[in-house]
């Protein structure tokens, strides 16, 4: 069993920056494929970026590349998002995930565990 803990959330405006935090408690996280996901109310979870496991491939949403970061520390069991020039649209709840030997793709069907979630809103 994986327990996944995301912060970071807040409220911050459009042009700004945020990074967000994910910690796990497993060990071996290297073998753990992880992703972002984020979902508004009303809309279905929509992928963000993911990792591959073994750390050999990275994965952005269109509508994120260029923006978004994400990145992966096995001896931290930590995963982030760093998140520049937000918009409006970013505004969401963020979702960590993680996905034993999992190829790091959109689909949330490959991730079997998943954080509580943390809010984030772009508003000026």
């Amino acid at each position: 069993q994986v327990q996944l803990a995301e912060s970071g959330g807040r409220l911050v405006q459009p042009g700004n920056s945020l990074k967000l935090s994910c910690k796990a408690s497993t060990r071996a996280f290297e073998y753990y494929a992880v992703a972002w996901f984020r979902q508004t109310p009303g809309k279905e979870r929509e992928f963000v970026a993911a990792i591959s496991w073994g750390d050999v491939r990275i994965h952005y949403a269109d509508s994120v590349s260029g923006r978004f970061t994400i990145s992966k520390d096995n001896a931290k069991k930590m995963v982030f998002l760093q998140m520049n020039s937000l918009k409006s649209e970013d505004t969401a709840v963020y979702y960590c995930a993680a996905g034993l030997r999992g190829p790091g793709s959109e689909l949330d069907s490959e991730y079997q565990y998943w954080g509580p979630g943390t809010q984030v809103i772009v508003s000026s």
